[in-house]
C-alpha cells in the first residue's frame, strides 16, 4: 500500500513539540521544536508516520511510493493552524453598523439599539438551511486558504430551538462533506431573545432545547462536541450560565464558553470550578481569575483582532502566561467582526497558541496541533526559509502559504506565490 504523502528536503519543519505534550505555557510557547533539512511522511491513513533528517527518510523510503511528493527545498513547514473561536454560521452581515460604532457606539449601544446579534438572528432564522450551507462552505474555504485546518463553529443566531439545530445541521453536514477538521458547539445562549427574562430563556434553553439536542445527538442524527453561554451583564448572568453549562456538561458536552469580555463577572473563576476546557475573550478578567484558570488547566482562547475591531482593551496574555494558564487563540469570525485569517491572529501572539494550544481548548491536542508521529497529517507549506514569517509579514500569508494539507491530502495548492 503507497503512502499518501512526501514532503522532502523542507529547510524548516515545526513540530511544536516532540513529546507528546497537550499544551505548552509560559517559556515553552517560545522554545518550539523546530528540525532543520528535514522530511516528512503522512501514511495511507492520513496520519503522520515518519518524520527525520531528510537523507534518513530518503534511505528509507527508497522504492516505496508515494501518492504526492512534495519538494520543499528552501521552504519551511509548520502545522494547520487551529482556531478556537468563531461565529461562521449566519445570514445578513452587519456593515452597516460600523457607521454607529466610528460614532462611538459601544457593543452594547448597538445590541439595545435592536442591531448586533438581534438583527442576525432574524436573518438567519429567516435564511434556508441551504443557504446557510452555501455561505458556510464559502467561509470555511476561505479559512483553509488562509492556513486554518481545524476549527471550532458555534451555533447561537437562533436563540430557539429550531434555528439553533438548523444551525447545528448546517455545521455537522459541513463536518461531514468538506476536508477542514470541525469542532461543534452549541451556543443556544449567546443571547437572551427578545420577549423573554434572563429566567425565561434559561428555561426554555435547558427544558427544551437541551432535551431535544441530546435526542439528536443519541440518534447519531448530530455530533456536538462543545457548550457556551455568553456570561455577561444584561445577557446571562452568573447564576444562569452555572446552570446551562452543568447541563451541557451532564451531556457529555465540553465546556466552552464567553467570559468576562465588557465586564468582570468573575467568569474564569466560575469556569475553572466546573472543569471548562476553555474560556474565551476575558478582556476583563481578574487576577483571581486568572490563578483559578492556571490551577484548573482551563485554556484562554484570546481573540485578539476582536478586541481591535471592537476597541475592547486587549486581553492581558502576557499576564495569563506569567500565570502559567494555557493561552490559545481564536478569530472569533461573526458578522461584528469579520476575521477569518488566523496569521492575521498570530500577529498579535505566538505559534504555539494558534496550534497546540488552541488544539488543547477543542479537546484535540492528541491528534492536532503538533507535527508528531500518529497525529493528523496537517500542515501548511510555507514559502519562506523561516517559519516565522508567516506572522512576521502581516497581512501577507496569500503569498506565503505554498500548500495546505488535511489528512494528508492537498486542499489547496497555491501556485500563485510570489518570491520576496
Amino acid at each position: 500500500m503507497s503512502n499518501k504523502l512526501l514532503v522532502k528536503n523542507a529547510k524548516q519543519v515545526v513540530l511544536i513539540c516532540n513529546n507528546n505534550e497537550k499544551f505548552l505555557t509560559k517559556d515553552g510557547m517560545q522554545k518550539l521544536c523546530v528540525i532543520e533539512n528535514s522530511s516528512l511522511v503522512i501514511g495511507s491513513d492520513g496520519l503522520i508516520k515518519d518524520i527525520g533528517p531528510a537523507s534518513t527518510i530518503d534511505f528509507q523510503y527508497a522504492g516505496v511510493s508515494f501518492d504526492k511528493v512534495i519538494d520543499a527545498t528552501g521552504m519551511c513547514v509548520v502545522p494547520g493552524l487551529v482556531d478556537a473561536h468563531t461565529h461562521p454560521v449566519w445570514a445578513g452581515d452587519r456593515v452597516h453598523e460600523f457607521a454607529m460604532k466610528l460614532a462611538g457606539a459601544t457593543y452594547m449601544d448597538v445590541h439595545r439599539a435592536g442591531g448586533g446579534i438581534h438583527f442576525t438572528v432574524e436573518h438567519t432564522r429567516a435564511a434556508l438551511a441551504s443557504t446557510l450551507l452555501a455561505s458556510l462552505t464559502g467561509r470555511l474555504g476561505r479559512m483553509q486558504r488562509a492556513g486554518t485546518t481545524l476549527v471550532e463553529c458555534k451555533s447561537g443566531y437562533g436563540l430557539e430551538l429550531q434555528t439553533e439545530l438548523k444551525m447545528l445541521e448546517v455545521i455537522e453536514t459541513a463536518r461531514r462533506t468538506l476536508p477542514i477538521n470541525i469542532s461543534s458547539t452549541y451556543c443556544g445562549a449567546h443571547a437572551v431573545p427578545k420577549g423573554k427574562t434572563v429566567a425565561e430563556a434559561t428555561t426554555d434553553i435547558l427544558k427544551v432545547q437541551l432535551p431535544r439536542l441530546r435526542e439528536r445527538m443519541s440518534a447519531g442524527a448530530l455530533r456536538v462536541d462543545n457548550i457556551d453561554v455568553f456570561c455577561e451583564q444584561g445577557v446571562f448572568d452568573l447564576s444562569s450560565t452555572r446552570s446551562i453549562l452543568q447541563a451541557g456538561l451532564d451531556m457529555g458536552l465540553n465546556i466552552n464558553f464567553h467570559g468576562d469580555e465588557l465586564h468582570p463577572m468573575n467568569s474564569a473563576q466560575l469556569g475553572a470550578e466546573l472543569g471548562a476546557l476553555a474560556i474565551s475573550h476575558l478582556e476583563e478578567v481578574t487576577d483571581e481569575g486568572i490563578a483559578a484558570m492556571a490551577t484548573a488547566k482551563t485554556a484562554a482562547v484570546l481573540l485578539p483582532t476582536t478586541a481591535y475591531i471592537l476597541r475592547l482593551p486587549q486581553p492581558r496574555a502576557r499576564d495569563m502566561l506569567e500565570a502559567g494558564v494555557i493561552v490559545a487563540l481564536g478569530s472569533d469570525f461573526n458578522p461584528n467582526a469579520y476575521c477569518c485569517s488566523m496569521p492575521v491572529v498570530m500577529h498579535l501572539a505566538s505559534l504555539a497558541a494558534a496550534t497546540i494550544n488552541a488544539a488543547y481548548a477543542l479537546g484535540r491536542s492528541h491528534t492536532h496541533g503538533s507535527l508528531e508521529v500518529n497525529k493528523h497529517g496537517d500542515l501548511l507549506v510555507l514559502k519562506a526559509s523561516r517559519w516565522e514569517h508567516l506572522i512576521y509579514q502581516l497581512g501577507g500569508h496569500q503569498e506565503l502559504i505554498r500548500y495546505v494539507v488535511i489528512r494528508g491530502n492537498v486542499v489547496y495548492n497555491n501556485d500563485k506565490t510570489m518570491d520576496f
